[in-house]
């Protein structure tokens, strides 16, 4: 495989603004998927339109039959092989990529697809921070890169072989922790893996797949399409998740726990976070009131939730 020069596009994008690097390897792992029949083989199992991916990153998610989300991912597209195949890579959570792995192999039955590890290969997020450009050097030892599907606050991924410094490519440019990472996603109100989209539990809509780039109503059947295409079309999405700030950090066991108005009525569930920063599942009709949590018999922690300036403002559509 021919490592790949950063187009003038990301070139020029960085020209106007310094970044944050994060290196994701402990956080987000890669699978390779080769063969004739790879594309097909995920359009059926996939919310996004994989026929549509040319080139760059897509973000998915897998759901079960019962429409719920089972695992968020980001594909890849790599250059063809000289047999005619196609790889392409997919990056998930780490701690799904077992799971994710037999999900796949039940279904991958007469197909001409072969699922492997990729270990050689790591995943950093580029995050666009401050107004004052690093000076860029061309990265020719990155593999692929790509602006980050869900949206421009999420700014670049890129896949570069493991042990390669991302940071060697963009002088001027800070290493920082998958911590600044999370707290980054939280803050402009982005799920990433299984704490913020819990297994069989999340509903893709709800968890703002349109919003994020991905989902395609127009590509056919996949597994669990069913629901999610029927509560896009009648429905009305009356829950979302939406960023959070808190009065004090919560423990990892309030994971779940339940929001509540200043008159104790239900709101919505806490999903995860960060220090003060977080996510949760809550009814929109209480964005803007008083909320708190309550667990543990302690006193009630205050929430505060806002909706994201990237989300559209054309009304509650799904």
């Amino acid at each position: 495989m021919r490592p790949r020069l950063l187009s003038p596009l990301f070139h020029s994008c960085f020209r106007r603004m310094s970044s944050a690097c994060v290196p994701l390897a402990a956080h987000r792992e890669l699978l390779r998927l080769r063969g004739p029949d790879t594309t097909a083989f995920l359009q059926g199992l996939v919310t996004n339109d994989v026929e549509r991916l040319k080139d760059g990153a897509m973000y998915a998610h897998l759901l079960n039959v019962q429409g719920r989300s089972l695992y968020d991912v980001l594909l890849y597209r790599l250059p063809g092989q000289q047999d005619g195949s196609q790889d392409l890579l997919l990056e998930c959570d780490a701690a799904a990529v077992s799971s994710l792995q037999q999900h796949l192999q039940v279904y991958n039955f007469r197909k001409k697809v072969e699922l492997l590890p990729c270990p050689e290969l790591s995943v950093w997020a580029v995050i666009p921070e401050k107004c004052d450009p690093p000076v860029l050097r061309l990265p020719s030892p990155a593999l692929h890169y790509a602006p980050d599907p869900r949206g421009p606050i999420m700014g670049y991924r890129v896949v570069a072989p493991t042990g390669h410094h991302v940071t060697d490519n963009l002088p001027g440019a800070e290493l920082r922790s998958v911590r600044d990472y999370s707290r980054h996603r939280y803050q402009h109100g982005v799920p990433e893996g299984m704490k913020d989209l819990p297994p069989g539990v999340a509903l893709p809509l709800e968890s703002n797949l349109v919003y994020l780039n991905g989902i395609s109503f127009s590509k056919g059947c996949y597994v669990g399409q069913e629901l999610t295409a029927r509560t896009h079309h009648t429905g009305v999405i009356r829950k979302r998740l939406v960023p959070i700030r808190l009065s004090s950090p919560l423990s990892s066991d309030c994971e779940g726990a339940e929001i509540t108005t200043a008159a104790g009525k239900p709101a919505g569930k806490f999903r995860g976070g960060e220090e003060e920063l977080g996510l949760a599942l809550l009814r929109l009709a209480h964005v803007g009131e008083e909320l708190q949590i309550t667990s543990g018999g302690g006193a009630p922690v205050s929430v505060k939730a806002s909706v994201p300036a990237w989300w559209p403002r054309s009304g509650d559509g799904a």
